[in-house]
């Protein structure tokens, strides 16, 4: 893919897994929050989840949410049914994707995971 403006810096990383934490809406709200403060990045907005229950699939029912930061945002998806989750972090920061992948695992208690830089 040709970068077609080196002069930003941006970051991204997909996190995707299978977890076993019990997700609700809070833990939804706590993780972006830990997320990013555990990143060191500044937020200015609350988060904003949706959990549209009942409007399409069962087996697709579950979170979807964003928080913004100063430096671009975190979205996160939660499949409840399955139990399968995917994180999105895109910044203009630097940040250590090792601490990413490390504190989504710890915080979903995730037996699986598997990522992707790009």
């Amino acid at each position: 893919m040709k970068d077609l403006a080196p002069e930003i810096i941006r970051q991204r990383v997909l996190i995707e897994g299978l977890y076993t934490a019990d997700i609700n809406r809070e833990k939804v709200e706590e993780y972006l929050l830990g997320l990013a403060a555990h990143l060191d990045l500044r937020v200015y907005g609350k988060p904003i989840i949706h959990a549209p229950e009942g409007i399409g699939k069962d087996e697709n029912e579950g979170f979807d949410a964003f928080i913004p930061l100063i430096d671009s945002g975190i979205s996160l998806y939660v499949w409840s049914a399955t139990r399968f989750f995917a994180v999105v972090i895109f910044t203009c920061k630097a940040f250590s994707q090792e601490d990413a992948i490390e504190f989504t695992r710890d915080f979903f208690a995730a037996t699986e995971t598997e990522f992707k830089a790009f």
